[in-house]
C-alpha cells in the first residue's frame, strides 16, 4: 500500500535487459539517488529486480549544459548503485516511457535523450525502437582472463568501455563459464572497469554473445555491448564500409540489429517494453 514515503516506479526491459524506472522530473524525489536505494530496488528477491535503475529527470535539473538539446536526462545506475555513462537497451525503454507518458511529442525527428555519454536520439516504429548510439571508437587489444583461460579482446568504446573476445563456444559449462564473477581485465587499459562480451559467429553478418556488465554481472542483453560486438566483428571481417552494414546480434534475451553507417554512426534496433508500474517505499 502506498504510504507517505512511497514513490512511483515502472519496470521495463529491452531483450530482457531489465530496469526500474523512477519518474523524478525535477530531481526532488530521490535527491542524489543513494546507491543503497538503487541496490534495494534492483534486488531480485527483496526488491523489484533489475539490471539497473533509470531515473527520469529533466535535463535542466540534472545536466543543464544539455538543456537546450533535450528536455529529459537518463540518469542510469548499475544494479550495485554505481554510475554508468550509457545503456543502449535502457535508452530505448526510457524513450518508450517518455512517449507513453506524454512527456514528449511523437516526431519523425526522434526522441532526444541526454545521457552521461552525450545526446542520443531514439526513433520509434511500433514496438521497435532504434537508438543512434553515435560514433564508435576502435581502440587497442588487451587480455581477458577467467580462471586459467585467456582470450585476446578488442577494446571498443561506445560511450562506455567494452572488451570483445571471440571464442569457440558460449556454453556455460565450457571455458567461459557462468560469469558469476567479473573476468579479470587490464586495469591500466580499463581504469574504470569494463563490460566484457564473449562472441561466437553464427553466419554471415550474424553473431551471438554473452556479456558481463560492470556493476551488474551477467545480464540477458547489453545494447552498447551488442554495438561494440558488431563493430569489432565488422572490422575483423574487413567489411566494405562504402555502404551501411547491418549485423544480427543474438543475446540470451532475444535479438538485436546493429547498423554501422557510412558516416560512422552505430544504430541499435530492438524492442522496448514497459511491463509494470506502481508505488514502492523501498
Amino acid at each position: 500500500m502506498a504510504g507517505p514515503t512511497s514513490y512511483a516506479f515502472l519496470k521495463g526491459h529491452g531483450t530482457e535487459n531489465d530496469f526500474v524506472l523512477l519518474p523524478d522530473p525535477d530531481g526532488t524525489v530521490h535527491g542524489d539517488l543513494a546507491a543503497e536505494r538503487v541496490r534495494a530496488l534492483c534486488d531480485r528477491r527483496a526488491g523489484i529486480g533489475g539490471d539497473g535503475v533509470l531515473r527520469v529527470v529533466r535535463t535542466a535539473a540534472y545536466a543543464p549544459e544539455w538543456a537546450d538539446r533535450a528536455e529529459w536526462f537518463m540518469d542510469y545506475r548499475n544494479a550495485d548503485g554505481s554510475l554508468s555513462e550509457m545503456c543502449g537497451n535502457g535508452v530505448r525503454v526510457f524513450a518508450r516511457h517518455l512517449l507513453e507518458a506524454g512527456l514528449v511529442e511523437p516526431s519523425g525527428g526522434g526522441v532526444p535523450v541526454a545521457t552521461r555519454a552525450g545526446l542520443k536520439i531514439v526513433y520509434a516504429d511500433g514496438d521497435s525502437f532504434t537508438a543512434d548510439m553515435g560514433h564508435p571508437k576502435l581502440l587497442g587489444t588487451s587480455q581477458i582472463t577467467i580462471a586459467h583461460h585467456f582470450w585476446s579482446a578488442r577494446h571498443v568504446d561506445m560511450g562506455n568501455p567494452h572488451a570483445v573476445a571471440f571464442v569457440e563456444s558460449l556454453d556455460a559449462h565450457g571455458p567461459v563459464g557462468p560469469l558469476l564473477d567479473p573476468p579479470v581485465h587490464d586495469e591500466e587499459e580499463y581504469p574504470d572497469g569494463v563490460n566484457v562480451e564473449f562472441v561466437v559467429r553464427r553466419g554471415d553478418r550474424h553473431v551471438a554473445m554473452r556479456v558481463h556488465e560492470r556493476g551488474s554481472g551477467e545480464t540477458r542483453s547489453c545494447g552498447t555491448g551488442a554495438c561494440a560486438v558488431m563493430v569489432a566483428a565488422a572490422d575483423d571481417d574487413g567489411v566494405d564500409r562504402s555502404e551501411d552494414v547491418t549485423y544480427t546480434v543474438d543475446v540470451p534475451g532475444g535479438t538485436l540489429r546493429v547498423t554501422w553507417t557510412t558516416d560512422d554512426r552505430v544504430l541499435l534496433t530492438g524492442p522496448a517494453v514497459i511491463v509494470a508500474e506502481g508505488q514502492t517505499d523501498l
